[in-house]
């Protein structure tokens, strides 16, 4: 498989969003029944897009563009805004591919942040056993993200996971 993770071109922005759109919408509705909410407003893509730092990254597999992610870097921290793999091409390892790229592309980084919400176990499977992420913190009514969006009101339930990376000096 000729995988390979580059920046994104303005060209693909629109497909991007698209489908990941797609992706965080279908999976999102494997858990709820009657799912009749956005899970992913474009507002909150452009916010990650222009985001201080933020890289876009596109995945491409022979050829075929599959997935992506966005990154936001500060220093030798960095911030996995989203990753995603297009709808029914998931559990093949491309996400795997996806983030293993992004570490070896920011060496710089020594703690990687994310989040996800809590009903989400195969997100959970992925970032704790195939990325080596520990959840560090559960965002709930009582214990709201202090760096949510304006008029969030606290209901949706998150996990954030921190991980950090030993570099050899």
């Amino acid at each position: 498989m000729g995988f390979e993770l580059n920046k994104i071109e303005n060209k693909d922005l629109s497909v991007f969003k698209h489908d990941m759109q797609e992706a965080f919408q279908l999976g999102a509705a494997a858990w709820e029944e009657d799912l009749d909410e956005e899970i992913l407003p474009e507002s909150h893509i452009d916010r990650s897009l222009n985001a201080k730092g933020s890289i876009v990254y596109k995945a491409v597999v022979d050829g075929k563009f599959l997935g992506g992610a966005i990154v936001v870097i500060n220093g030798s921290h960095g911030h996995l805004d989203f990753l995603y793999v297009k709808s029914g091409i998931q559990s093949k390892g491309i996400g795997q591919q996806i983030w293993n790229s992004i570490e070896v592309m920011h060496p710089e980084v020594i703690l990687w942040e994310t989040c996800t919400p809590y009903f989400d176990v195969r997100n959970l499977h992925f970032y704790i056993n195939c990325c080596g992420f520990s959840a560090v913190e559960f965002y709930n009514p009582k214990h709201m993200d202090p760096d949510a969006p304006n008029g969030d009101d606290g209901k949706d339930l998150f996990f954030r996971f921190e991980k950090y990376i030993k570099r050899d000096k």
